[in-house]
């Protein structure tokens, strides 16, 4: 870990919804990492929550699974902070497909 912090539910959530998509584009993780320009470890770490991508990877994610972006972030917001706590995300149920 580089020191950033990372919201451990929205990175498993974003996996997800990266393994999902690359599932149904047909895409192995390696194959995937070549469209995106990206390592297949990379790949892998983002889909099972270890690693959130820039928004910079996010965009070629997206391109590279020809899906939106609002695709691969479905299920997360993010909570305005009040004055007296910080902000937070919320992840809700369901994902891509509802489950």
């Amino acid at each position: 870990m580089d020191g950033r912090l990372r919201d451990e539910a929205a990175a498993r959530r974003l996996g997800r919804n990266v393994f999902k998509a690359r599932r149904r584009a047909g895409f192995s993780q390696e194959e995937l990492g070549d469209l995106a320009s990206m390592h297949r470890t990379h790949v892998g770490y983002i889909e099972i929550g270890q690693r959130l991508p820039r928004a910079d990877t996010l965009v070629k994610l997206a391109s590279a699974l020809a899906v939106g972006v609002e695709e691969l972030v479905a299920g997360i917001e993010w909570t305005v902070p009040a004055p007296s706590r910080s902000g937070s995300f919320s992840v809700q149920g369901g994902g891509i497909d509802g489950r």
